[in-house]
This record gives structure tokens, sequence and C-alpha cells, in this order.
């Protein structure tokens, strides 16, 4: 994660800004965070898998980085190049943009406004700094923070992905230690225990089902 918190791109080059949409009544934004492997995209497989809702859409986030083995363009992320990232970036067509790990991540605004619009819940799996960005454009949001059960499982979780260098591992393991430390900025904390996915799964199911019917009436804007 770069030394900036704020997400912004380091050239000054300021985004448009574009008008507000607003969403239809109880379509909620929601983010899920954690640090890396704390398991945020098993978690919501399984979320899909065990509570299949039409009301939910899952937003699929765009990087900057390589794609791995196994992942799918346009279903795990959708990959592009810097250039294209930052033309996204600079014509207001990203929610939030931030540089975590080395490269560069953004939320497609388009898919977000068509969630809203349509009465769907639009579920967003972004880091830190992006959930800062979330939450400073749109105070309704819902922030919910997936903690490891301790440091020392999440670096088991990092090194048995077997993904990356153990240069890249310690940036991970540098970023996580940092990225725990602002969990209290959510609004929810739900503690992933290991072998536990489908607990996990159903606990943030019902922090967002409660949510939805505590103010059916709500309306984002973004």
């Amino acid at each position: 994660m770069s030394d900036d918190l704020d997400g912004s791109w380091g050239d000054g080059a300021a985004p448009v800004v574009p008008a507000p949409c607003l969403g239809e009544p109880g379509a909620m934004l929601v983010v899920i965070s954690g640090p890396s492997g704390v398991g945020k995209d098993t978690i919501l497989t399984s979320m899909r898998e065990l509570y299949p809702d039409p009301g939910r859409r899952f937003i699929v986030t765009c990087t900057t980085r390589p794609i791995r083995e196994g992942e799918v363009d346009g279903v795990s992320y959708h990959f592009l190049s810097l250039e294209r990232f930052d033309d996204l970036r600079r014509r207001g067509e990203l929610l939030e943009a931030a540089q975590v790990h080395g490269h560069w991540y953004g939320t497609p605004r388009d898919q977000v406004v068509d969630a809203l619009g349509h009465g769907c819940d639009a579920l967003l799996k972004i880091d830190v700094q992006g959930a800062r960005a979330v939450r400073a454009r749109v105070p309704e949001a819902l922030l919910i923070f997936i903690m490891p059960p301790s440091i020392e499982a999440l670096r088991g979780r990092l090194r048995s992905r077997a993904t990356e260098s153990d240069a890249q591992l310690a940036l991970r393991e540098r970023d996580a230690a940092r990225e725990l430390a602002r969990r209290d900025d959510y609004d929810h904390l739900v503690v992933n225990e290991t072998g536990q996915i489908a607990t996990t799964a159903r606990q943030i199911h019902e922090i967002i089902q409660a949510e939805r019917q505590s103010d059916p009436d709500r309306r984002i804007a973004v």
C-alpha cells in the first residue's frame, strides 16, 4: 500500500466529479474490506451460493495488476492497462481509486449506479483506502471489516497461497498491520475464523438484511 492513505493519484490531476445519481428506496451501498489473505473472495463466493439474492449486485473491481492463473477477466477483476485505468479515473468513471501493494484498484461507478437505480444492493470488495474514499463520498454506505482470528493466522494464509514472491509477501504483511489498525472506521467487524467460511458469510448476510430492514426508505446518492 502506498504511504498516501487518501487514494490520490500522485500526479495532482483531479478527476471529473459527475453529478450524483439517486438510487431506489432501500438499496444500499455495502463495502466489504479486510487485509489481504483474510478470505474476502471465498466469503463472497460462499454468500452467492448460500444466499442467492437477485437484489444484490457484486461489483467487479478494476485493477492494473497482472492477471493470475485461474482468474477470469471481467469476473475476478477488470484487468486494465495503467493508461486505461487513468483515463477512467480522469473522466470520473471510478467511484474510488487507490494504490494497493504497488498496483491500482478502482470501483466502476456505472455498475454501482445501475445496481442502486434498479433497487439492488451494490456490494464492493475493496481495500481500506477505497473504503475511506467511499465513506467520504457516500456517508450512508455500510462498511463491514473482515478480521482474521489472529495476525499469525493471516500470515499463514498469505504464505499458503503461494501467489507472491517473498518481497511481495513482506509488503502485504506490513500493509495488513496498517489495515487492521483502521478497523474502527467500519460499522461492523466480522471475524473470519479458520474453517468457518459459511459462518462468516451468514454473519455478513444477516448484517446486510438487518440494515436494509432498518431503513427501507433510504436512498443512496453516488
